[in-house]
């Protein structure tokens, strides 16, 4: 290890000219620590003319950028406590900057006479304004605006302003951090990838990032970043994926056994070709000589769940357990119900195991886990426990997989002596976010729809066309069909004007359908009360169904022929085409409808998008450019990849030409011993030890 290399992983900040032990210590809280963290503290945004308006120029609902004087602070008092006003001035006009709360802090920040770099979504009361701006002190920095020299602007937290930083001092730091000839860091990509992708070095790329001396040379260091946080992350999934392939299968099978024949002989339904071809590919990897290890994607009723069972069904004829992990305690039992329907006349033994179990109950169960007294296992994260064990697991099925975390994974893997496992989502995945999340995984693709589903219906109202669409559900209802009808909401919020589901039931039960049995359900609904509601429902005793989102996966009414989705705006794509495949279950004619009641133009466009197209893939790469990738899940996974400047959206061509380099990279040399690669292997090994511990790097 070279002395720049040394000195990047100092730990200590404190004798760095500007800092010292009082910012030291702010810094280490936002998790700077080193020389090393420091370093890769970027900038957030540049400044350069191109991207500086004047404010003469900017209009209301304008995400702006604007370089002022600042001419007036004022306080004042309102009825909920004080606003601060700060006017700043252009050449051209005024604009005033405005903070309702928080503002104590930001009193003594400003002086008459600082040059402001603002950043906001334009306004107008009283004249044109800025709420809450992100904003910069340039100070010293007046002239650079007007000569066109770039100046790199820092994230800044409250704590860090108050601790005197800012971006000025960020820029004085890195200018005396960079005027020695040193070199800072060492390079960690091998010498042939930043050949082959004409690749700016690492310590070069650094000092253009926070010292840029061209836009072309920032753009440069830009790039090899973006290279650099995706081929890291791909070199980890290369890493694992080559350990599964080495993984020797323990499972040995005496054949696909005769429950697979039976189940596919009594189901009431012919598989399409495209299950045939995914049992298929399943089958091969049982068989083979290594661990399976596949993801399968299929859209909202394209018939994942008799795959699974088809699967579950091989390993119980050879005399192994399969453990099958649902997110939701609803979507785990009415997969007991169908496993244990298929399964109980071929006498293999289901078992169900979730939290709301008696302690009776949960013991029998985990005695028959542990003797193999039971084959499949179905539950939630209740299978993760220290006190349950297998006797023979040798097959991990995880349904809507992207609802789980990579530690909860490896939790259940854990279990069993390298298991097989088959992840399955219902919510097709971008292919730039499938590289990126599920790199290590063979991919299957159930892509056609089984015979008989009917195309949903979907159209967007407004809401003046109420009383029509309450008069169409009671059509429906009086045909013998069911509804649900999804709020976002379970209570009142003060954040958002949105109907609540409770309120909304009120209204439904209460003033429209008195005559008729309306249930609600949500998230806290007891446990009790929820599986009675949806037996109910399922039984055909309840007619209209009131809920939440928590029926948004795996649940399965045939009757239910129309979806009405309030506050449709509000929700993602994916999330709206999930839910509309809660109907056209059955042979019925069934209608999805998206009230729209807060007209966004982004919230219109995604209903839009709905009206046109049931293609689950085509969805799902339109909520990606919409909503981006940090949203596109309902909650993160857990163990997902921060990228600090790559964007999976935009730049999918690079993401593409990273991972082509770190697989060939492992491909070549699978512990990465060769000189080339060494520095790339210290670089993992430092950041992601715990992700190299099972491939036998350390």
């Amino acid at each position: 290890m070279s002395s720049g290399q040394r000195n990047s992983d100092s730990s200590d900040l404190t004798y760095i000219k500007g800092i010292g032990p009082r910012r030291s210590k702010v810094l280490e809280n936002h998790g700077i620590r080193s020389l090393y963290d420091l370093l890769h503290y970027f900038p957030r945004s540049y400044l350069d003319r191109s991207s500086v308006r004047r404010i003469a120029d900017i209009s209301v609902g304008e995400e702006v950028t604007v370089v002022g004087t600042v001419q007036a602070v004022a306080k004042e008092r309102i009825a909920r406590g004080h606003v601060l006003k700060v006017l700043i001035r252009d050449e051209s006009s005024v604009l005033t900057l405005v903070w309702f709360k928080g503002t104590r802090w930001l009193e003594n920040a400003f002086e008459k006479g600082d040059l402001l770099s603002v950043s906001g979504k334009v306004s107008f009361f009283r004249g044109l304004n800025l709420s809450h701006p992100d904003f910069d002190i340039l100070a010293d920095d007046r002239d650079a605006v007007n000569t066109g020299r770039i100046i790199p602007v820092y994230p800044l937290t409250q704590a860090l302003r108050e601790a005197g930083f800012n971006s000025r001092l960020f820029r004085r730091i890195f200018s005396m951090l960079f005027s020695g000839r040193e070199v800072l860091v060492d390079e960690v990509l091998p010498p042939d990838v930043l050949r082959l992708y004409k690749l700016q070095d690492y310590d070069s790329s650094l000092r253009q990032i926070h010292l840029p001396d061209s836009a072309e040379n920032l753009q440069s260091a830009r790039n090899r970043f973006k290279f650099q946080e995706f081929f890291l992350f791909q070199m980890l999934l290369a890493i694992r994926r080559k350990w599964i392939r080495l993984q020797e299968n323990r499972f040995p099978l005496q054949g696909a056994g005769d429950h697979i024949a039976a189940l596919v002989q009594n189901l009431p339904f012919e598989l399409t070709e495209a299950q045939k071809k995914v049992v298929r590919e399943i089958w091969e990897d049982l068989r083979s000589d290594k661990v399976m290890n596949r993801l399968l994607q299929g859209d909202v009723g394209s018939g994942k769940t008799i795959v699974a069972a088809l699967s579950a069904s091989i390993m119980a004829a050879n005399g192994y357990q399969t453990a099958i992990m649902a997110p939701t305690e609803i979507l785990a039992e009415q997969h007991f119900h169908s496993f244990s329907e298929l399964f109980e006349p071929l006498g293999v033994r289901s078992r169900l195991l979730i939290g709301r179990l008696g302690k009776k109950q949960k013991a029998a169960v985990l005695q028959d886990l542990q003797s193999g007294e039971a084959d499949i296992i179905i539950g939630t994260h209740a299978l993760i426990q220290d006190d349950v064990s297998f006797k023979r697991l040798a097959l991990i099925i995880i349904d809507e997989q992207h609802r789980f975390g990579v530690d909860q994974r490896g939790l259940l893997m854990n279990k069993g002596m390298n298991p097989h496992v088959l992840a399955m989502t219902a919510t097709p995945i971008p292919r730039t976010l499938s590289m990126s999340l599920y790199g290590d995984m063979d991919v299957s693709v159930i892509d056609a729809m089984p015979e008989g589903r009917k195309t949903v219906i979907s159209r967007m109202v407004e809401a003046q066309k109420m009383e029509a669409v309450y008069a169409f559900i009671r059509d429906e209802i009086q045909r013998g069909r069911q509804a649900y009808i999804v709020y976002p909401l379970i209570s009142e919020s003060t954040k958002m004007d949105l109907e609540a589901a409770e309120k909304g039931y009120e209204l439904l039960s209460k003033e429209l359908y008195p005559d008729l049995n309306v249930a609600l359900l949500h998230s806290r609904t007891p446990v009790k009360e929820k599986e009675s509601v949806m037996a109910d429902f399922k039984a055909g005793r309840i007619q209209i169904l009131v809920s939440t989102t928590v029926i948004e996966v795996g649940v399965n009414v045939p009757n239910a022929t129309v979806m009405l989705i309030e506050n449709a705006e509000r929700f993602g794509l994916t999330q709206l085409h999930q839910l509309r495949g809660r109907v056209g279950r059955g042979s019925e004619k069934s209608y999805c409808i998206f009230v729209a009641r807060q007209k966004t133009e982004q919230g219109l466009l995604r209903l839009r998008i709905l009206e046109k197209t049931r293609d689950g893939f085509a969805i799902s790469e339109e909520d990606l450019k919409l909503r981006g990738p940090g949203d596109y899940f309902s909650s993160r996974q857990h163990g997902e990849s921060d990228f600090v400047l790559a964007d999976l959206i935009h730049d999918g061509p690079l993401l593409r030409e990273a991972r082509k380099a770190a697989f060939q990279v492992v491909h070549h040399d699978e512990q990465l011993l060769r000189p080339e690669n060494r520095a790339v292997r210290e670089h993992l090994l430092r950041f992601h030890s715990d992700k190299l511990r099972y491939a036998g790097i350390s």
